[in-house]
């Protein structure tokens, strides 16, 4: 039993001593390293203390060696519990952490001689409550901590006439800034332009008009905006396309810069337009992606989850992910995030999704979701409406 405990503490200790995606998760790697060194040397003290007593402190190395198993292995057992998926690796640590129980009252009832034991309490103390403190913050403190996020502004330009004045562009400067301590990976981002049609009203509109403006309720917006004066249809899409690569980065205190140019013919029917942009992120220490891919379009046979309105199209990307660190890896089912990037005729926007292979019909539900983003630090960040009316470009006709 201990030397299996220190072989499989052994392993994921090194993994995550060398491959854990925080410091915290590698400060536990080293505990789990000497958690593994320990259980072995007690394991080596077991003949000893049995059959020779050659060496008189042997029975206290394992008395040591299988309460080091037993922490190390009742710690590992609630892990799998709180996040691992696999039974079997419940059963092997729930019978590793029995079995080191039991290992421990066996060797404290041959009458291990421990010197100076008020020393040896304390030094055990301490070093239980260093052991439990730091996996407590690692597995249950940090990973509900939600940090800072991106922060994406919308710049509008003055619009640019074209040289024979029978269309225009407008240039529009998008900035992402990242002043956390971490770096993001950006899952997905989308920028897309809307061109509203609003009339004037010669008088004053009627309360119950401004009801039925409430009630129009476009898919990627949330209501319209209620007006005296101002009669508001609903908005048509103008432009939208990605601004990041799919599956990039930004890192701590890092910025990035792009622009997008908008163009209209000069007798556009359109009052205004209103600019948008999403990003979609996840913190770079709480999980590692893969290489995100192209994987299908809606509208070409690609397969869309029931609960996405039907009346949208959508570009589909999918990576694997992978676990902050060795032990979720290994106790937890493969998850992959999928990213849809919508756009139908009334706007255009992105949902991003982190499920277990084949479960991707499945609507999570709202204790789920604030999982999702507490364990992998997923952030939504989403600007405007920065509108621009169009009275002054339409002007110069």
């Amino acid at each position: 039993m201990l030397l299996l405990t220190s072989l499989l503490l052994g392993w994921f200790g090194i993994g995550d001593l060398g491959g854990a995606l925080t410091y915290t998760g590698r400060i536990t790697g080293a505990i789990l390293v000497l958690a593994a060194v320990t259980t072995l040397l007690g394991a080596a003290a077991v003949v000893d203390h049995r059959f020779r007593n050659s060496f008189p402190y042997s029975g206290l190395v394992v008395l040591i060696g299988t309460a080091a198993a037993l922490l190390a292995n009742g710690m590992v057992l609630l892990e799998t519990f709180k996040d691992g998926d696999c039974t079997a690796y419940r059963t092997l640590w729930g019978l590793l952490t029995a079995g080191s129980l039991w290992a421990f009252w066996v060797v404290l009832r041959t009458g291990v001689v421990i010197p100076a034991p008020k020393r040896v309490a304390a030094a055990v103390i301490v070093s239980l409550a260093l052991g439990i403190a730091n996996f407590g913050y690692d597995r249950l403190y940090q990973p509900y901590q939600h940090g800072a996020k991106p922060v994406v502004t919308i710049n509008v330009q003055k619009p640019v006439l074209r040289k024979d004045r029978k269309a225009f562009a407008v240039p529009v400067d998008l900035r992402l800034e990242n002043h956390s301590d971490v770096g993001f990976y950006v899952l997905g981002t989308e920028f897309h332009a809307m061109g509203e049609r609003v009339a004037l009203s010669r008088k004053d509109r009627l309360r119950e008009q401004w009801r039925t403006d409430a009630e129009q309720q476009p898919e990627f917006q949330e209501t319209h905006p209620l007006s005296r004066r101002e009669i508001h249809q609903p908005g048509q899409l103008v432009t939208a396309h990605p601004w990041m690569p799919v599956g990039s980065w930004i890192e701590a205190s890092d910025a990035f810069v792009t622009r997008m140019i908008v163009q209209l013919p000069i007798d556009t029917p359109y009052d205004r337009l209103a600019f948008y942009a999403t990003a979609s992120f996840a913190r770079k220490d709480r999980l590692d992606v893969e290489r995100m891919g192209l994987n299908g379009y809606t509208w070409q046979g690609g397969k869309a989850p029931r609960w996405m309105p039907k009346e949208v199209d959508s570009v589909v990307y999918r990576a694997r992910v992978h676990e902050n660190n060795m032990l979720d890896e290994h106790t937890r089912d493969p998850r992959y995030v999928t990213v849809y990037w919508q756009f139908g005729a009334h706007g255009a926007g992105l949902v991003e999704t982190i499920t277990r292979n084949g479960e991707e019909d499945r609507e999570i539900t709202g204790k789920e979701a604030r999982e999702l983003v507490s364990r992998y630090g997923l952030r939504r960040v989403e600007t405007g409406a920065v509108e621009r009316t169009l009275w002054d470009v339409k002007a110069q006709r």
